[in-house]
């Protein structure tokens, strides 16, 4: 998908990314400074009204489809819960330059942070493999580190992706409408890691959010910065159904895989998971 203009300007993408940063912390999904957000802009820009400062930048990994489109990225240590007070003071505007190996970093002279998220190989090697193969001009990769389903994948048999799948979407009829393909899941891998980054990137070919095992969830999106917050609301809601129904010995129904393909019917989705 991509967006039309106008489109929209610095301040209300930042805006955006507030919001959706206060909401990730309101679901118990980003305690501290866990998370990240980073939106990719594949429209001209003009950064220095509200990041007026800038340096050179070297990209972590080669990113040749995002050169001359700009990215919106959280800062490394903040809480994502605060980004709303003050988002130029939270985030960075990286600037890929033609080739996508190098940059320009703009920052407000408000800036606390030191660098960019740790986690800003996977930010960008996901962008890069979704623009090159949708074309978009627009899209959202949020990592957050929801407690449920965070929980869940300490338990071996939740790291496999049918089951965790299967478990996690009988819960809600939504659950299928909005995560049709179900879940990925990668193993732990130490985090802001090349392992990490390329698993990521494979996962979220064929998923709109992947499990980070024992680490938290990574989702995307090419609508909007929230749509890949409730995709990580709508895992993390349907975890914490499978964790009470776990807990409290496992009498919960859930849909049935009949039902589930009766509101897939209903609403045209396509789906393989039941």
């Amino acid at each position: 998908m991509s967006i039309n203009a106008p489109f929209p300007d610095l301040n209300e993408l930042a805006a955006m990314i507030g919001e959706a940063g206060l909401r990730l912390s309101e679901i118990g999904a980003s305690e501290g400074a866990a998370g990240n957000i980073s939106v990719y802009l594949g429209w001209p820009l003009e950064p220095r009204r509200l990041f007026p400062n800038s340096e050179p930048f070297e990209l972590p990994v080669a990113a040749p489809d995002l050169a001359r489109g700009s990215l919106l990225v959280t800062g490394s240590g903040r809480r994502l819960r605060e980004a709303i007070q003050d988002p130029a003071a939270n985030l960075g505007l990286l600037a890929v330059d033609e080739g996508g190996r190098t940059g320009r970093l703009y920052t407000s002279p408000r800036r606390l942070f030191d660098r960019l998220t740790s986690e800003l190989n996977s930010h960008l090697s996901v962008h890069q493999d979704q623009v090159r193969r949708t074309g978009t001009n627009f899209h959202a990769v949020v990592h957050a580190q929801p407690f449920a389903l965070t929980w869940l994948s300490h338990i071996p048999a939740y790291r496999e992706e049918t089951h965790l799948s299967r478990r996690l979407l009988r819960w809600q009829p939504e659950a299928i409408v909005n995560l049709p393909e179900g879940l990925g899941c990668v193993p732990f891998l130490v985090p802001g890691s090349d392992e990490l980054m390329s698993a990521t990137v494979e996962s979220l070919r064929t998923h709109r959010i992947a499990v980070w095992s024992k680490h938290g969830a990574m989702a995307r999106s090419d609508q909007s910065v929230k749509r890949a917050v409730d995709r990580i609301e709508y895992a993390e809601t349907a975890a914490r159904y499978e964790r009470a129904d776990l807990t409290g010995g496992g009498l919960g129904q859930g849909l049935t895989a009949e039902e589930i393909r009766a509101v897939a019917r209903a609403f045209g989705i396509a789906q393989k998971i039941f």
